[in-house]
């Protein structure tokens, strides 16, 4: 385990609650994001985990460093599954784009807390029992079995175990009310679809850790290195959604990319139990390899999704394809 002074805890927490504040009072007032104000965001949020970066690199060492990077980039990498999913769940609930960033915002926050308790559980699982590790290569490669198989799986955002829970605990109303999660009718508070699309979010991330968590404890069983790069990936979800909204479509590639990335940290778990617990002869992947190996694929399947665009994507252009990401339907809401 790392040593990490206090004062680079208290550097990292100060970041980020500044950060969420001053994030919320650019938004306070409800707007539609677009490419370019998304575009600025996003790049804040990469500048910082960047800078960040640096200063673990300066203070912790070279292979500290490249821990963090690595583990933030793979992060970032796994994200991008949650951003379908983000337009599978704003469409659902019909919510008005204006409202969309507020509740990311309140589901970031969500994350960070959950990221934090399953990877608190996953080092001291890991740094108590070592064989775990072949578990959680399972569950990678099975994870690249489902991005590699090609029938899609059903998701209704509406049947979600937290948003049935929701409606059991506060009445939901039907229709919305502004960026209210709460309103008074007949002297009785309910809950606006607002919240319901909440917590919608914060179960998906949830489902989503299943994948994470495993990978990144493959780059580091540090909880300093995998919480602060979970959290600056985290951080940014929401800017990459608006930047990348009307996009997603164009890298079809990118599954084939992350589903060779899962197997990959896979095997790494497995050599890194084997190497514990068989035999110290057998050989581990250095940090830096893996950081390579994430960069090259992430990078080939953009370059393959944008000089191969997808038969679907050729149609849309035509006017025939489907709604981009958070398109707003006619109608009334769920």
């Amino acid at each position: 385990m790392l040593d990490v002074p206090f004062w680079l805890w208290g550097a990292f927490a100060a970041t980020v609650v500044v950060s969420l504040v001053v994030d919320l009072l650019a938004h306070r007032t409800a707007h539609v994001i677009g490419f370019r104000e998304a575009a600025a965001w996003s790049g804040l949020w990469v500048g910082l985990a960047v800078i960040f970066g640096g200063v673990v690199f300066v203070v912790l060492g070279p292979t500290a460093g490249t821990e963090y990077t690595t583990a933030w980039l793979l992060e970032k990498s796994l994200s991008v599954d949650n951003l379908f999913v983000f337009a599978v769940i704003f469409a659902y609930f019909r919510v008005p784009r204006a409202y969309q960033h507020r509740v990311l915002f309140f589901g970031v926050i969500g994350a960070l807390v959950f990221r934090g308790v399953f990877l608190s559980l996953g080092v001291a699982v890991v740094s108590r029992f070592t064989a775990v590790l072949f578990g959680f290569a399972a569950v990678l490669f099975y994870s690249t079995y489902k991005l590699l198989k090609d029938e899609e799986e059903s998701f209704d955002p509406g049947k979600s175990f937290a948003v049935r829970m929701l409606r059991k605990v506060i009445p939901v109303r039907d229709d919305y009310a502004g960026a209210r999660f709460f309103v008074v009718e007949a002297g009785k508070r309910v809950a606006t679809p607002l919240l319901a699309v909440v917590a919608a979010i914060e179960a998906a991330d949830l489902i989503f850790a299943v994948d994470s968590v495993p990978a990144v404890l493959a780059v580091s069983d540090d909880a300093f290195i995998v919480y602060t790069s979970n959290a600056f990936a985290i951080l940014g979800l929401r800017a990459l959604y608006f930047m990348l909204a009307g996009l997603l479509d164009r890298f079809h590639y990118l599954s084939k990319g992350l589903a060779i990335i899962l197997s990959f940290i896979g095997v790494k778990l497995i050599l890194q139990a084997s190497h514990k617990l068989v035999s110290p002869a057998v050989p581990e992947i250095p940090s830096p390899v893996s950081l390579a190996v994430i960069v090259v694929v992430l990078a080939g399947s953009v370059v393959l999704s944008l000089r191969r665009p997808a038969p679907a994507e050729q149609r849309s252009d035509t006017g025939d394809g489907p709604d981009p990401p958070g398109y707003d339907p006619p109608g009334p809401a769920p």
